[in-house]
């Protein structure tokens, strides 16, 4: 992908459990933009969803209804790119899968979802590049729908990543069967802080080793909270920086609670599609608050719509991917220490597979680039992992740890794909047709680089595809001492690399002394 060019337009999608949000930008020259247009529709995404993990028909129906005017929106300011991705609910539903194909096939919008930890990710992104940072650490909290992404971090790195299962449209399904319509009592709103204290803890012992020398809060719950204090008891401007109190929230707080439904919706500032989470969301902000030991809290207006432009642009060559690359890699490095895998075997394999799927490329075996070698990289790096758990059966203990692990820097499909390859790297071979077209011969080079170390000794130092015809390709490997049990291993692929590439294998063994 190039670097955008001067003028394009692109629209960015954020699907929320509670709303879905757009926002259009035209690129200049390098990395500025002007925002074209911003806008939100209330779809409530996730409305009784949480309980059963099922979204429902009618919330589909009124998410991909606003997607439908926000792409022909986007059309009319001449996009002609779309980014979008999808959150808490969509991520979290069984039949996610129909909702992303009603969404092509009547909004005509291709939508990924995103892990909590790429959700957060892609906060950090948006809000941090609006704030004077300097040499700070901060705290950003980001209050959705579904879930809140906590996140401790400077301006060159995140230091915490973390999504917990609390949000506004969440807790109030939990607690409240009537969405909140009457008062609620103060024992009521006591336990919804005990539930969000009790789910923080963690992350609280974690943030408070880090120090944060401020904090900053996102999402249109926050941000409404921040508005009804500002009116009722704060002599602030309007036009001054927003700050939120821990006194003023609890004040707050305890007004919206003594309010039924009806008269909460008159309370100056509140936000009208709102005024039925907004206590649940309060809650939240007020056990974190609590929790984390922050006297007071800076409001922002951005959020992962704008995080998703500043990934769009990292993404861009000629425009510094580097940052990205080196996030992805120690996603990696982190995962594989955390799960005490052999970094030895684990680098030895990974520079083996890259060898062979250049090697393949000049070959002519296959025709697949660099996002490709990235991930089979990644997944034989990882390939081991699943160790941890137990050495039976481990391919799929490594399947299950890589695909549940919220690697920042990767979407899903990324994950899904390193997840399935690391799982074929013994055993059976992928099936066709499950999932990308590039995970069969992806384990197919991370099958043969395993076994080019089965002893976990390096006595292997290259190899490659020499060449290929219609009906054979030659393996050679590079060896200064005796590989015997590397080469029995190699050869025992035969009928897998006849599966996969329809050739039978050869294999060429020199430098041995």
């Amino acid at each position: 992908m190039t670097a955008p060019q001067k003028g394009r337009v692109v629209a960015f999608f954020d699907l929320g459990t509670n709303s879905v949000r757009l926002l259009v930008a035209r690129f200049e020259s390098g990395q500025s933009y002007t925002v074209l247009t911003k806008q939100k529709e209330v779809v409530r995404l996730g409305e009784g969803e949480f309980a059963r993990g099922w979204l429902r028909d009618d919330a589909m129906d009124r998410a991909v209804r606003a997607c439908r005017r926000f792409t022909d929106l986007a059309r009319r300011f001449g996009a002609v790119e779309y980014v979008a991705v999808a959150t808490s609910a969509a991520r979290e539903a069984r039949n996610c899968a129909e909702f992303l194909k009603r969404l092509q096939d009547e909004a005509g919008l291709s939508v990924r979802t995103v892990s909590g930890i790429e959700e957060a990710r892609l906060i950090y992104l948006g809000v941090s590049r609006g704030v004077e940072m300097d040499g700070a650490v901060a705290l950003f909290v980001d209050i959705g729908g579904g879930s809140t992404e906590i996140i401790l971090a400077d301006r060159k790195r995140e230091r915490l990543l973390e999504s917990l299962n609390l949000g506004a449209l969440r807790l109030t399904n939990q607690f409240f069967e009537d969405g909140a319509a009457d008062p609620v009592p103060p024992e009521v709103y006591e336990n919804i802080c005990r539930c969000v204290k009790d789910a923080v803890m963690p992350t609280a012992e974690q943030v408070k080793k880090g120090r944060a020398d401020v904090a900053y809060g996102s999402s249109g719950t926050i941000q409404n909270l921040a508005e009804i204090a500002r009116r009722s008891f704060q002599d602030r401007l309007p036009d001054t920086p927003p700050i939120l109190t821990r006194e003023d929230l609890r004040k707050t707080a305890a007004m919206l609670c003594s309010l039924p439904l009806d008269q909460r919706k008159k309370v100056p500032g509140i936000n009208p599609e709102r005024t039925d989470i907004i206590i649940a969301g309060a809650a939240i902000l007020e056990g974190i608050m609590d929790e984390f030991g922050l006297p007071e809290i800076r409001i922002s207006d951005r959020g992962l719509r704008d995080g998703l432009i500043v990934d769009y642009l990292s993404r861009q060559k000629g425009i510094s991917p580097a940052d990205r690359l080196q996030e992805r890699r120690q996603s990696v490095q982190r995962l594989l220490g955390a799960c005490r895998a052999n970094p030895e075997h684990a680098q030895t394999v990974a520079r083996l597979s890259l060898e062979l799927f250049d090697s393949g490329v000049r070959a002519g075996l296959h025709t697949f680039g660099a996002t490709e070698r990235e991930l089979l990289e990644y997944a034989a790096y990882l390939h081991d992992i699943g160790e941890l758990v137990s050495f039976s059966n481990h391919h799929l203990h490594s399947h299950y740890i890589i695909g549940n692990a919220d690697l920042p820097g990767f979407d899903r499909q990324e994950i899904d794909t390193i997840a399935e390859v690391a799982r074929h790297h013994q055993k059976k071979s992928p099936k066709a047709g499950a999932g990308s077209k590039a995970i069969p011969i992806l384990s197919a080079f991370l099958r043969l680089a395993e076994h080019l170390d089965r002893g976990h000794a390096g006595l292997i130092t290259h190899a490659r595809i020499a060449s290929a015809d219609k009906r054979e390709a030659t393996l050679e490997i590079v060896s200064a001492t005796d590989c015997t049990l590397e080469l029995s291993a190699i050869r025992s692929e035969g009928r897998t690399i006849k599966k996969i590439f329809g050739r039978d294998l050869a294999v060429r063994c020199v430098g041995i002394e």
